[in-house]
């Protein structure tokens, strides 16, 4: 089965390079998004909210740099727009909280939930007044398709999703076994580490730091809308930093704060667990560092690179049980709202309310 799949991936890896193949569909596998259904919506969304919403291109999938097809990184930022707000730099005066999907492409809840977020926040302006007060106060950023070349080999074979984790870079050679690709939560800039595995590794770190369009992309988005806050690595952040950062992944029903490349306690750990567990006592996930929770280090990764360059307390989110109804990376469809997206829901609304002050007293 896993040969069969391996070839499966290879042969959707051809179509990529050879017709520049995406999806026309929508959806796949009982209703999630493929990433034209993801960048409809996007689009969709901007159009109708031209007073709440603008949408982004920040930068290129792997094979859109190519010129193989492929495509725009896309990011949208939500709140009620006012000269200045939602601006590519740092001097806006609302505190930003930003929510980051699908940079593993198997791990399907992620985007569905980003997608949602989205929906609710445009669909509650001046219906909800909690919802509305965070529109107004917050700069709410979603990148909903961090990986949108892997997501096309995963809804490539819509019946049943291929596991492709990584991009699509196969620069590095074939695969007779396995994905070829990049993981790109191992290709930041910040602690990359070339002993992850080698090109057909699930971790694979590519060839150098911040070697993909993606990662670059990712990147570069943050440098522009958060200040440095923090000075040595070893440095805490300060305490007037403002901003979170939640990177979506799948499975495990887990929070991993920073550090993530080492079992050395970050300068800011007990600040972080703090506001961690204040997201976990929604969600019921306990909240771990360092190799705790899912049983490795993570070197290279988004949420390490992000606080520790600039000081934003960043979580990734291990979405999902290990074990029974809707685990694993390809759960029903029907679990996204009826079991994810009740628990993550006010997660990202206390998420964001907190990214005033994350590090000062947390109500």
């Amino acid at each position: 089965m896993r040969r069969l799949a391996a070839l499966l991936c290879t042969f959707a890896l051809m179509l990529l390079s050879s017709t520049a193949y995406s999806s026309p569909a929508l959806t796949y596998y009982g209703g999630y998004h493929t990433v034209v259904g993801h960048e409809q919506h996007n689009a969709a969304v901007a159009a109708a909210h031209p007073d709440l919403v603008k949408l982004y291109d920040i930068g290129d999938s792997w094979t859109k740099a190519q010129g193989r097809g492929g495509h725009d990184i896309q990011a949208l930022c939500i709140t009620k727009l006012a000269p200045g707000d939602c601006a590519l730099n740092s001097t806006g005066k609302k505190p930003k909280f930003v929510l980051h999907a699908q940079i593993h492409a198997r791990e399907l809840a992620t985007g569905e939930i980003a997608y949602k977020w989205i929906d609710l926040l445009v669909s509650s302006y001046g219906v909800d007044p909690e919802l509305t007060a965070l529109v107004d106060t917050r700069e709410l950023w979603v990148v909903p398709i961090a990986n949108p070349d892997g997501v096309d080999v995963v809804a490539s074979n819509p019946a049943q999703p291929l596991l492709q984790r990584k991009n699509v870079d196969d620069s590095a050679g074939d695969c007779v076994t396995g994905y070829p690709g990049v993981d790109l939560n191992r290709n930041s800039s910040f602690h990359w580490d070339a002993d992850q595995g080698g090109p057909c590794v699930e971790t694979y770190p590519g060839s150098k730091a911040a070697s993909e369009p993606e990662t670059v992309a990712i990147q570069g988005l943050l440098k522009k809308i958060f200040p440095d806050t923090k000075g040595a690595v070893d440095d805490p952040a300060a305490a007037s930093t403002s901003g979170v950062f939640l990177t979506l992944h799948s499975y495990g029903n887990d929070i991993l704060a920073p550090w993530g490349y080492t079992d050395t306690a970050a300068p800011d750990r007990d600040k972080l667990v703090a506001l961690g567990n204040k997201m976990g006592a929604v969600t019921g996930y306990p909240v771990f560092t360092g190799d705790g929770g899912i049983g490795y280090l993570t070197p290279g990764s988004t949420s390490d690179w992000l606080y520790g360059t600039r000081g934003v307390p960043s979580y990734t989110f291990e979405i999902g049980p290990k074990w029974g109804a809707c685990a694993g990376f390809l759960p029903a469809y029907s679990c996204v709202a009826s079991t994810f997206w009740p628990l993550l829901k006010p997660a990202l609304v206390y998420a964001a309310t907190a990214a005033a002050a994350p590090y000062g007293k947390l109500p």
